[in-house]
């Protein structure tokens, strides 16, 4: 079936290539996140959106970032990086500090422990995701896979809508 052709029943649909393809990209990413968030938790006592606000953090650098940009690299509501800074803080891993360029800003920033953490949890996530992902392909086919992944990731972040 062409691409301009219509989906004419629902074994048509199922059978789809582009929607196949699509479903295969999620199932592999979901059960990549299962398996490599649970071994962060298990050997590092952080889930895996954690993890990613700890990377964003050392991206970062000082005097840290506002929670509405740790918020937008996640996708989350303000409601939910609040909680999410929360539970990070009392678990302590960030720190929130007055923030230099806005007398009324609060930034939020590693602590030592955050950065310790950060580090310790990346040897582990790496030598998960070369064991689950990375090895799984041929040295050639993972180049090409990373940068294609690369481009999509820059061309659908520009789609997303701004939460509040």
């Amino acid at each position: 079936m062409s691409a301009d052709e219509g989906i004419g029943s629902a074994r048509e649909a199922a059978e789809d290539g582009l929607v196949v393809t699509f479903g295969r990209l999620l199932g592999v990413a979901n059960r990549l996140e299962y398996l490599a968030g649970r071994a962060l938790e298990q050997e590092c006592g952080i889930s895996h959106l954690m993890y990613e606000v700890l990377l964003i953090l050392g991206r970062a650098g000082d005097p840290g970032l506002a929670m509405s940009a740790i918020g937008r690299a996640q996708v989350l509501t303000t409601g939910g990086v609040t909680r999410l800074i929360d539970r990070m803080e009392a678990a302590g891993l960030v720190e929130r500090a007055d923030d230099p360029a806005d007398r009324r800003g609060r930034l939020v920033r590693l602590t030592p422990l955050g950065e310790r953490t950060a580090v310790r949890a990346t040897e582990v996530h790496r030598g998960n995701l070369r064991r689950l992902l990375a090895d799984r392909l041929p040295g050639e086919h993972w180049e090409r896979f990373a940068d294609d992944l690369r481009v999509l990731s820059r061309a659908v972040a520009k789609e997303v809508p701004r939460l509040r």
